[in-house]
């Protein structure tokens, strides 16, 4: 175990100037592309905050999820296979316990922290807007 966490942390330090760099911009832009999207829709649906209510919402964790995974599921399969060329170019080897981390860094992280923001921003802008209507 030692050893696969030592290779990680070498290997990530690798991709950040090898080949295929465009990647760690591009994909974590996407995801944030789909997680603004969804967060607006979850703001005008009067949905909670994304990945606060995957902790607090038992009840509709499977359904958050599954639309969560729709929304970032093709980024993440993309950022696999795009790992694993990189991999193969650099290291003539494909490690998928690697590729898995750095999919799910690219394309689910940026995807978790993003959503949740982008509703309550959305629901704060139209909240402003509702009162300053209703004011003057």
């Amino acid at each position: 175990m030692e050893h696969f966490l030592v290779r990680l942390w070498e290997n990530l330090g690798l991709r950040i100037t090898g080949p295929m760099k465009f990647r760690l911009f591009m994909q974590p832009a996407m995801a944030t592309f789909f997680a603004i999207r969804d967060g607006l829709k979850d703001a005008r649906e009067g949905k909670p905050a994304y990945f606060w209510a995957l902790f607090t919402d038992a009840t509709e964790r499977r359904a958050m999820l599954k639309d969560g995974w729709r929304a970032v599921g093709k980024i993440f399969v993309l950022a696999l296979v795009l790992d694993g060329i990189y991999q193969f170019i650099v290291q003539r080897w494909i490690y998928p316990g690697e590729a898995v981390i750095v999919a799910a860094i690219l394309a689910i992280v940026p995807y978790l922290l993003m959503r949740g923001p982008a509703n309550r921003i959305a629901r704060l802008s139209r909240n402003r807007a509702n009162d300053q209507k209703a004011g003057g």
